[in-house]
């Protein structure tokens, strides 16, 4: 799939338009441009405003579906460069760059349980508070750090305070943006 490709889509598809978090319907026929793939969704612009699609439906943009990317570690420890290396998979849909480096995770904590596994425990933030993509990136962060083998429990917490600033964001994330 290439960035800035227009597209008609094959069939139906749902997505979720962007910031809003509105579940929408693009119809077949309509010409899309992909605008960025990563972490398993993509991100198109159709009729001057943004959609996420989700990769279990790249079939309706002519491309192979894809699966939400799991980890591949085995076994029964759960350790935080694991769950990083999860969250790094997750990406902004306005902004091509990851959660982790975009500065949106204030805390990760993992927590033995008593009957054995592990819950995570995430704290996170938005860059904009009323953003309405907010609760489909948390439920992103929950189904991507669930899959570790280990994790029984994800809780993900959004916080606003401190409120999210550029200055959260990774240096590399700062070059590639601008932001510096």
């Amino acid at each position: 799939m290439r960035v800035n490709e227009a597209v008609t889509l094959i069939r139906d598809c749902g997505a979720i338009l962007i910031p809003a978090g509105d579940p929408i319907t693009l119809k077949a026929g309509s010409t899309v441009i992909v605008m960025q793939a990563l972490g398993g969704t993509c991100t198109v612009y159709i009729n001057g405003n943004l959609a996420r699609i989700e990769g279990k439906d790249f079939d309706a943009l002519g491309f192979e579906p894809e699966e939400t990317p799991k980890a591949t570690v085995s076994g029964d420890t759960v350790d935080e460069a694991m769950v990083w290396g999860q969250l790094r998979t997750c990406y902004d849909p306005e902004i091509p760059i990851n959660i982790v480096d975009l500065g949106l995770i204030y805390d990760c904590a993992i927590v033995p349980l008593p009957e054995g596994g592990r819950r995570v425990e995430i704290a996170m933030t938005l860059t904009a508070p009323g953003c309405g993509i907010g609760p489909i990136l948390v439920e992103e962060v929950k189904g991507k750090i669930g899959a570790l083998p280990g994790v029984v429990e994800v809780n993900v917490e959004l916080v606003f305070d401190p409120p999210w600033s550029y200055d959260r964001m990774s240096e590399a994330a700062k070059l590639e943006t601008g932001m510096y």
